[in-house]
């Protein structure tokens, strides 16, 4: 019979693989974090920003959020979940589901603010779409970092747990092999 320490572990294969999953979804978020600018070299918004480009932010940070509520999903579904450490990870994939759906509306509305931008004629209307692109493309981006942060903090979780493992697993006494049961004794008294 299992101890109740035994059947909150997470079997160790199953760990090992879901923190490879994790780091390689917090890495492309990263990515995407980094790399979808919308300012040029100089700091300041394209006169003519691409909408299309623009559009191709939401399109990955939409794919990206549908990787991450997939695997919450699964996770979710598992038995893993019901654990102590399982239970504090679902909190982590759950604010990863959470943050990683705004990131694609803002980049969305951001294209959006583009696609506007050349058909405003008022300065004071074209500073405004301006500075609501910056805003929104940065709120995305945001929102793609806090993503990655709470998968970083599910990865730990699992991490730390598999320590806990290893470090209980060094202070169990080594088992000996059972004996065998006495013979019977073949004096009689």
């Amino acid at each position: 019979m299992k101890s109740d320490i035994q059947r909150e572990f997470l079997p160790r294969d199953d760990t090992v693989q879901l923190i490879s999953t994790l780091n390689s979804m917090k890495d492309k978020l990263l990515d995407g974090a980094q790399q979808w600018e919308l300012l040029d070299e100089s700091g300041r918004v394209p006169a003519a920003p691409s909408y299309t480009a623009l559009l191709q932010h939401a399109v990955d940070a939409q794919e990206l959020s549908r990787e991450v509520l997939r695997l919450t999903a699964d996770f979710a579904q598992s038995p893993h979940s019901a654990t102590r450490v399982g239970g504090a990870v679902l909190a982590h994939l759950a604010t990863a589901v959470s943050m990683s759906s705004h990131a694609a509306p803002h980049f969305a509305e951001t294209a959006e603010n583009a696609l506007s931008l050349p058909r405003s004629s008022h300065p004071t209307d074209r500073q405004h779409l301006t500075n609501r692109m910056v805003i929104d493309h940065a709120s995305a981006r945001a929102f793609l970092r806090r993503t990655s942060e709470s998968l970083r903090d599910a990865a730990r979780e699992l991490d730390d747990h598999l320590g806990f493992q290893r470090f209980l697993s060094a202070l169990a006494p080594r088992q000996t092999p059972a004996l065998p049961p006495p013979r019977p004794s073949s004096r009689h008294r």
